[in-house]
């Protein structure tokens, strides 16, 4: 389908989205605008048609953002106006203040303040709608804006308000190869998940798509206590992950929650378990599951993990964009020493890449460490026809601007990036 066929499927429901974060009617038009036109400009970047209302509205929501981060902050009502469920629906982007008291309410209250201010409805219709006469919709509304006034404003709560120190765009950086020789690394990071599973680490770290460079999703993870999967002891760490890829999030949230269990000893670092809810219910994976723990949480042959000391080993070998590797599992070596500039700052680093083993078959990643073992910036590659059978398109096709590599004579593209707040 054509971007016009799609956004006009997807019109009513956007609309919808920013009706309700923006009070002002005139600056909502104006923020639907701008979304269209940014919907338009990165269209080439969208990689199935079947996620294009989510995607259009996750520009809309950013867009939104931006519209209150240009303002000044409204003042908190002293009493309960009209004002205070329109003009105040800034607060309904990122953990609200307005938000978070309707949802202190109950179902009667919520139900006629939503009616009334935010679908803009007259009390007659209300009325007609829900069957009751005129009268007792103005005493139900009268009751519900007593409700919301009686809890707004309220205490913060915490977690809720808290947000990312990364970035909602990825910064820019430049690699260089440098002639001088890789220099030996302690990585005790565990892969994939950036954090050294030890009691009182802290990490947050975010995921950037290209060619847009939007921040997509992110992570805040804690290392909280000690733990023991099946008699091998290891470090809980509770990860916290927001705004989740369509393709990562579980019931459809927008918000995640799992604990992951990783063990690091002298030699390797690997995930032990990993627990999340899913449909109501609490589910667990460890070590000993096979294949359904192995694909998702584990790596290395018999899920070892991966090594802790690393150091070139001629597994993989890179000149330049082409690169080519050992027949032989589990590929895992240093390539090279880089310069890193990022946010300001320049690295000295290595890179190691990672041959189709923790993303899958037909991934290669590239992460760049410094000497104290610790990720500046990770990049993935897809190979050209990567899930050709879901997206109907090759990625040079989905996103030509983006870079190259050349893996044993194919065509590898680049697709997204992470950064932590180490960088910071």
């Amino acid at each position: 389908m054509t971007f016009e066929e799609l956004l006009r499927e997807a019109e009513p429901a956007l609309r919808r989205f920013v009706r309700f974060q923006i009070g002002n009617k005139q600056d909502a038009e104006d923020v639907l605008q701008e979304t269209r036109l940014a919907a338009f400009r990165s269209f080439g970047s969208l990689r199935d048609q079947q996620n294009f209302r989510a995607w259009v509205i996750g520009i809309a929501r950013r867009k939104c953002a931006d519209y209150y981060r240009c303002r000044k902050p409204a003042p908190l009502p002293d009493e309960l106006s009209e004002d205070a469920l329109t003009q105040s629906l800034h607060g309904l982007v990122s953990a609200s203040p307005v938000r978070e008291t309707l949802e202190e309410l109950g179902d009667r209250d919520k139900e006629i303040l939503r009616l009334f201010y935010f679908e803009d409805l007259p009390q007659e219709r209300i009325a007609a709608m829900l069957g009751v006469p005129v009268g007792t919709v103005k005493s139900r509304l009268h009751t519900a804006k007593r409700h919301f006034k009686d809890r707004y404003p309220y205490p913060p709560k915490g977690e809720k308000n808290m947000l990312t120190k990364l970035p909602e765009t990825m910064p820019e950086y430049k690699i260089a190869p440098s002639d001088a020789p890789p220099f030996p690394v302690k990585w005790e990071e565990i892969m994939g998940w950036f954090i050294v599973p030890k009691l009182g680490e802290k990490l947050e770290w975010a995921m950037y798509d290209f060619p847009a460079r939007n921040r997509t999703e992110y992570m805040i993870e804690e290392a909280v206590s000690r733990a023991e999967v099946h008699g091998i002891e290891g470090v809980e760490i509770l990860v916290k992950e927001y705004e989740p890829m369509e393709n990562n999030r579980i019931d459809d949230r927008n918000f995640n929650e799992r604990r992951l269990v990783a063990q690091l000893t002298d030699t390797h670092c690997r995930i032990l378990a990993e627990s999340h809810e899913r449909g109501g219910v609490k589910r667990y994976y460890t070590f000993l599951d096979g294949d359904a723990f192995l694909d998702n949480w584990g790596f290395g042959e018999d899920n070892c993990g991966n090594e802790t000391q690393i150091a070139p080993k001629g597994d993989i070998i890179r000149n330049g964009s082409a690169v080519t590797t050992k027949d032989k599992p589990f590929l895992l070596d240093v390539v090279g020493r880089y310069t890193v500039t990022i946010n300001g700052k320049t690295y000295d680093t290595i890179c190691v890449m990672d041959a189709a083993n923790y993303c899958g078959d037909g991934v290669v990643t590239e992460q760049y460490l410094n000497a104290d073992g610790r990720t500046i910036l990770w990049r993935r590659f897809n190979v050209n026809d990567w899930r050709f059978d879901r997206y109907q398109k090759r990625w040079t096709e989905m996103v030509p601007e983006n870079e190259t590599l050349t893996v044993n004579g194919e065509t590898y593209v680049h697709w997204y990036d992470c950064i932590t707040d180490y960088i910071l």
